[in-house]
């Protein structure tokens, strides 16, 4: 019978320790579901935290939504709350309005149905003097006479009050023409002497405004030829100046200097300018000359610089076409070469087939394929 040792126990519990670290290492690797080997975890806790983050913003939206909505519809039953109260106060205004301004005994045709017609009604004939008494009404008839004596009486008084106004109006009249006549005397005289002493007033101010226009016209006339006699020497004074100032002045002289400019020597004035001096114009003519030279000196290096350009354009082509025959023989040769390669290659690739052919002649089996990744460290 052996005797275990500590030793043998440490041993035993280490081997154990390892196996039990192996199998969970198996499967922690092995199993698809919770393996992270290989995966990237940190880039996974990014996707969760992200998708938390947009499950809570869009939580957040509808409650925002929800919220929004609630406040609509608090907002609706308030609006509708006060279109049913204002509805309700307009319908009770219109009926106090119609208690008030619109009673039935106020229509027009309310005494068609009135409960109290008979009531009010008057009887078809009080007296004589009724206005209700129509001719239709067939309740007063000719040579019915109810009230004679009161109408005689009546009209006998009538008659006296109107003879005693005649009388006083006639006398009224009657004073009235006479003091009429008098006053139109009165007032005629009296227009009469207010005329006379008008036509007085009016022939002494008559002649006394001939006598002003008479020496105020005298003095106009004076003062008149005056102003002629002073108009015309001065006339003749400015007239002498004129003269004097053309026959001296730069005008008929014909003096360059009058048509100098102030803005510069090389501007003039147009109205003043008799045109261009004979140096002037020696001068234009020696600038066109050297114009004309320069424009044939730049035409002749024009015709040169182009010759130039034409027999370098025509060298530059000859040797293109040069360097593409060239070009052409080298790939020909290039491509020569390279057929022959590929020809070896060929040969070289049909042996290494029928070589392999030669010497792999078993076949794969299952046993082949379970030999691998049999354990969680690395050459297993």
């Amino acid at each position: 019978m052996e005797i275990v040792q500590p030793k043998d126990l440490e041993e035993s519990f280490g081997l154990t320790k390892r196996r039990h670290a192996e199998q969970c290492r198996q499967k922690r690797i092995f199993n698809a579901r919770n393996r992270i080997i290989g995966g990237d975890a940190e880039a996974w806790d990014v996707q969760v935290c992200d998708q938390k983050i947009k499950d809570a913003t869009e939580k957040a939206r509808l409650e925002t939504f929800a919220a929004e909505m609630r406040h609509n519809d608090k907002a609706i039953c308030i609006l509708e709350d006060r279109k049913r109260r204002d509805r309700k106060n307009l319908c009770k205004a219109i009926d106090d309005f119609r208690q008030s301004f619109q009673k039935p005994e106020t229509r027009r045709e309310f005494d068609l149905s009135d409960p109290l017609a008979l009531k009010k009604d008057l009887p078809a004939r009080q007296s004589d003097n009724d206005v209700r008494n129509t001719a239709s009404g067939m309740q007063r008839f000719m040579g019915e006479d109810l009230n004679f004596h009161e109408r005689k009486k009546f009209q006998q008084e009538q008659n006296r009050e109107w003879s005693l106004q005649q009388q006083r109006e006639w006398k009224k009249a009657l004073a009235d023409q006479k003091h009429a006549e008098d006053f139109y005397l009165k007032t005629r005289l009296q227009f009469d002497e207010t005329a006379k002493h008008l036509q007085g007033l009016e022939r002494a101010t008559r002649n006394v405004m001939c006598a002003a226009v008479k020496e105020f016209n005298r003095s106009q006339a004076m003062e008149s030829a005056e102003r002629k006699s002073l108009e015309k020497k001065q006339e003749q004074e400015d007239n002498l100046a004129e003269i004097s100032n053309l026959l001296h002045g730069d005008l008929l002289s014909e003096n360059p200097q009058q048509a100098a400019s102030s803005f510069g020597p090389h501007r003039v004035v147009p109205d003043r300018w008799k045109g261009m001096t004979q140096e002037q114009l020696e001068q234009i003519r020696l600038v066109q000359k050297q114009q004309v030279q320069e424009k044939l000196r730049l035409q002749e290096e024009e015709h040169q610089r182009d010759r130039a350009w034409d027999q370098q354009r025509v060298q530059s082509a000859r040797d293109t076409l040069l360097f593409e025959r060239q070009q052409r023989r080298l790939q020909r040769d290039l491509r020569r070469a390279l057929d022959c390669s590929n020809l070896s290659l060929a040969g070289e690739q049909r042996s290494q087939k029928k070589y392999m052919k030669e010497l792999c002649t078993n076949q794969l089996t299952e046993d082949y394929f379970t030999q691998f990744n049999t354990r969680s460290r690395l050459g297993g």
